[in-house]
């Protein structure tokens, strides 16, 4: 059985790496310039070349999003950015506008064209004007229901992707105005303030100052707030559908919910191998998503259009049942001892949760915390300070320590 492949958001070159130990079959990364997710770590030249072969040696690929919406002023940086990023050999370019295809036909035409959900695609027909335009793969818009996937898949040849898990936008395939218009930041090159997760209220024109609630909330509303999308518990629907790429996304998320969203949606899959007909998640996979920091959760317009539940009116929080605290760098098996690079203040004699590639979490009491000239430390109050920790257990780099907030 042939598996939809498993794409993962990579924000800078730690994520990549952390994406592609934990299951992902590829990652989609960002340059520096012209990517829909400009406060993003993103990718110098030499981050996206070690990327690039840190993934190859895998056998994984890496596409670079090239999604903007540009103005005459990007087009010949555009055109001196591929030139750029041709040699590093990236096995696909995500744009979304017809001037930025031109400029791939003619700076790099071995590449092989992704069409971004930007561009919003909802039809059969128009994915095959894009087919003949040389795209490969076409990111569907995520207001396509899978009755829709199901038929476009029927009629059209080349690959489909769609997002199965992250963040919603309100505006449609993420062409979003508010941004630009209300605080001069653009959306659609990279630069969105998410106003959609702000409060609102209703002024009327002839009395300023006087805030009225809109939803039943004295507090006002995020009337424009929707859920987070999650089709954990759909994925037979949508492999039978035709999706070839499960696209998670989160380029801005940390390496906390990277780490442990590819990780539950890798175990889904080969779940789904074992038993196509029977499949089911598990609670363990379920209350692994419960773990990220997240909104509560919808399965967007999958199945059917959006209700009133599939928007949050109260507040546009997180829920987030735990914090990451720190990542392994290395293990010395002699020592008995696990070097950790801190994200988070933690403590000795505090039980914490070890998350790896392989296997299920595990809870392990940290009994004690060293500095790297050994010198014992009650607590680890610096972020990215180096400590060792003594740990029985083999740990391996690349594994998360995680703290239960609650």
């Amino acid at each position: 059985m042939t598996l939809p492949e498993l794409l993962a958001p990579a924000g800078d070159l730690e994520k990549l790496k952390i994406a592609l130990h934990y299951g992902a079959d590829a990652v989609y990364i960002g340059g520096k310039e012209f990517s829909l997710r400009s406060f993003a770590g993103n990718f110098s030249s030499e981050e996206m070349k070690e990327g690039i072969e840190f993934a190859h040696q895998k056998g994984k690929k890496v596409y670079v999003a090239l999604n903007i919406l540009p103005h005459n002023e990007h087009l010949p940086k555009i055109n001196k950015y591929l030139k750029e990023m041709s040699p590093l050999g990236p096995d696909g370019f995500i744009i979304s506008d017809p001037s930025v295809l031109e400029i791939c036909r003619q700076v790099v035409p071995e590449i092989p064209l992704h069409l971004s959900t930007q561009a919003s695609v909802t039809n059969w027909q128009t994915i095959k004007f894009w087919e003949k335009q040389g795209f490969s793969r076409a990111v569907l818009a995520r207001e396509v229901s899978l009755r829709e996937i199901k038929d476009i898949r029927s009629r059209v040849s080349l690959g489909i992707e769609c997002f199965v898990h992250g963040a919603m936008c309100i505006s449609y395939s993420g062409r979003c105005l508010l941004s630009k218009y209300m605080v001069h930041r653009d959306a659609n090159l990279g630069e969105c303030a998410h106003p959609c997760r702000w409060r609102y209220h209703l002024v009327e024109e002839k009395r300023p100052g006087e805030f009225h609630p809109v939803f039943e909330d004295e507090y006002g509303t995020y009337i424009m707030n929707s859920r987070d999308l999650c089709m954990i518990e759909h994925i037979p629907a949508l492999i039978n559908a035709g999706v070839d790429c499960f696209k998670i996304e989160g380029r801005m998320k940390s390496v906390h919910y990277v780490a442990t969203v590819t990780k539950v949606y890798r175990k889904a899959l080969e779940a789904y191998k074992l038993n196509p007909n029977d499949y089911k998640p598990g609670e363990k996979l379920l209350a692994e998503l419960e773990k990220v920091s997240h909104r509560p959760y919808t399965t967007g317009f999958y199945l059917d259009n959006p209700k009133v539940q599939d928007q949050i009116y109260e507040e546009s929080s997180y829920l987030q049942g735990y914090d990451f605290i720190g990542m392994v760098k290395e293990y010395d098996p002699g020592k008995g001892m696990a070097l950790v690079e801190q994200r988070n203040h933690f403590a000795v004699g505090e039980t914490v949760e070890v998350l790896s590639p392989h296997g299920d979490p595990f809870l392990k009491k940290i009994e004690g915390i060293y500095s790297l000239e050994g010198e014992p430390m009650n607590r680890a109050p610096h972020p990215q300070q180096l400590l060792y920790l003594p740990c029985a257990e083999k740990l391996k780099p690349y594994d998360i320590l995680r703290r239960a907030r609650y």
